[in-house]
Order: structure tokens, then C-alpha cells, then sequence
């Protein structure tokens, strides 16, 4: 058996002549949360839907625990959690009703059932409303049985799309804290075009653009991908700024705030020096300098406009 929890592995799909993603590969083998980033359209949910053997690809292999979804889907969705964009929930149903039903379609073993469901409920904050009809539950409270429904069978891979959608920021916060609670003991990919959930959720990321994947690794390794050029830089007697300008290196000077400033660079070494070099010098007295980090979407924009990887 492959040791990998998941492993897609060349994954491309077509929709009549137009291709929705084009050569997929990426390999995940141990729990926490893992975010598939891309805009709209991006063809995200093109791979979830493969992933968890909705539909079928055009080519290419995804592996859960070794098993080939084509080959062997119901072996397969034995191990995988799903919670759409839209959660298919049954709005005439009470919140126990629903999940009983949800364990059932996952085939379980009905002497199981009862306590999973029970467990279930309990681990995502709605027990005390087990009896009240998914209808008159709130957006937050229908997402946490949403996600309910994608746990209930206890599979040790989840997938989740864009599962703080719609959401205020309170709900958001309350699933962001369920999901990193799950993610402890499952295997989560989140798949989400808020850069905010990736870097508030997950430990590692894909980025998707026009169904290629131009970005693997790090969300730190994502947020350092454009090489920052400017420092900020704050004194307790701040020089004018064409002082600043007058250092060699020094491409161009910003004043952010009183006392502090944007200083661009040609060499980040080279420049810092000579700027705590100058502020000994002149009495400047040096109180913070630092190299300024490139925004996320900044680093989105350019990788979805370089299409790289």
C-alpha cells in the first residue's frame, strides 16, 4: 500500500474541447491543513470533485491510501470526507435525523452508527440542536453540519470548498477553529480564493491558475516568493528625506509616518548598513529597521500572471 495519505499524480480533465486543469501533481502524507488556492475558475473544484470520485478525469491518477479512485471508488470514498461549496443538506430534516442518514449512505456499520453520530455532533458544537430542523439553524450552525456530514464516517482524508463562504466573521472564526481542531487527528485540504483563509488555516498550499498549478510549498515559502525590495525604517530625530535618497544604493524614499519611512534598495546588505552606518554618524538614532514583506496578493497577482510554477 502507498504510504501516502493522497497522491494525485498527472490529473487532467476536459470539458468537451476545453481543458479545465492540465497536469496536476501533488502528494500529501501526514495530518494537518492543506489549502488548494486559486481565483474563481480556476479549475479547484474540477479536482475535488475528481479527488472524491465525482467525476471522472480524462487522465491521470488519484490515489487515497493507495487506492485508485477510478478503480476501486466505493474502497476508496471509505476514506474521504466532503463537504461542497453548496452542503447537501435536507432542510426537513432535524440535525440527528440528517447525520444518522449521512452515516448510512457512507455505509457504515448501523451498530456504530448511533455513537458516531452522537460523537459527531458533539465534536462540531451541535448537539444541543439535535432535534431541531436544519432549516431554522443559522448559516454557521448549517456549515458546522456540513462538515458534520463530511466527519461522521471518521475518514482520514477531508475535503472542504470554500467552507467559510457566506459566512460573518464571527461564524468564520468559530469554523476556521473547528477545521484546525479536525485537522489534529484528519488530513484536511481546504480549497478556498481568500488568501486570508489560507494564511489563517493551513501549513502548506498548491496554487491553481487557469488549471495549472504554478506554486507548491510553504505558506511562508508563498509569501516570500517575490523578493522584497524596501526597508521600513523609523528614527527618533528623522532626517529630511533627501538624506535618505543621498545614500548610495538608495532608489527612492517614502515617508509612511511621522519618523518613519519606505526606503526602496538596490542591495538590502549593502543599504542597511550604510543606513545605521549614517544614523550613528548624524544623530539620527536608529529605532527600527527592517525588510518590508510583499503582501499575499501581491505575490497572487504575479504568480497568476506568470503561470509558473
Amino acid at each position: 500500500m502507498d504510504e501516502s495519505i493522497v497522491k494525485v499524480s498527472n490529473l487532467s480533465h476536459r470539458y468537451a474541447i476545453q481543458w479545465a486543469i492540465r497536469d496536476i501533481d501533488f502528494e500529501i502524507n501526514r495530518k494537518g491543513v492543506y489549502g488548494l488556492l486559486g481565483a474563481n475558475g480556476s479549475g479547484k473544484s474540477t479536482i475535488m470533485n475528481i479527488m472524491c470520485g465525482i467525476l471522472k478525469q480524462s487522465r491521470g491518477d488519484v490515489f487515497i491510501r493507495g487506492i485508485n479512485v477510478s478503480e476501486n471508488p466505493i474502497a476508496a470514498k471509505k476514506h474521504i470526507g466532503f463537504l461542497p461549496q453548496q452542503a447537501p443538506l435536507h432542510p426537513d430534516l432535524t440535525v440527528e435525523e440528517y447525520l444518522t442518514h449521512a452515516a448510512n449512505m457512507r455505509l457504515m456499520d448501523g451498530k456504530s452508527i448511533s455513537n458516531a453520530v452522537e460523537e459527531t455532533m458533539e465534536r462540531c458544537g451541535v448537539s444541543h440542536f439535535r432535534k431541531r430542523l436544519i432549516r431554522n439553524l443559522s448559516g454557521g450552525y448549517k456549515q458546522r453540519v456540513g462538515i458534520a456530514q463530511a466527519i461522521v464516517h471518521n475518514p482520514e482524508f477531508i475535503v472542504l470548498d470554500e467552507p467559510t463562504n457566506g459566512l460573518d466573521p464571527n461564524q468564520i472564526l468559530e469554523v476556521r477553529n473547528l477545521i484546525k481542531a479536525i485537522a489534529q487527528e484528519h488530513t484536511v485540504l481546504l480549497s478556498t480564493h481568500i488568501l486570508q483563509e489560507v494564511q489563517a488555516m493551513c501549513d502548506y498550499i498548491w496554487m491553481i491558475n487557469e488549471g495549472q498549478q504554478v506554486f507548491s510549498g510553504t505558506v511562508d515559502e508563498f509569501d516570500s516568493y517575490i523578493t522584497p525590495n524596501s526597508l521600513i525604517v523609523s528614527f527618533a530625530t528623522p532626517p529630511a528625506p533627501d538624506k535618505l535618497e543621498a545614500i548610495h544604493g538608495v532608489e527612492g524614499v517614502e515617508e509612511v509616518s511621522f519618523k518613519t519611512f519606505r526606503v526602496r534598495y538596490s542591495d538590502e546588505g549593502e543599504v542597511t548598513e550604510a543606513i545605521v552606518t549614517k544614523s550613528v554618524e548624524n544623530g539620527w538614532h536608529l529605532r527600527e529597521i527592517r525588510v518590508e514583506k510583499i503582501s499575499m496578493d501581491s505575490v497572487f497577482a504575479e504568480l497568476s500572471k506568470n503561470g509558473k510554477k
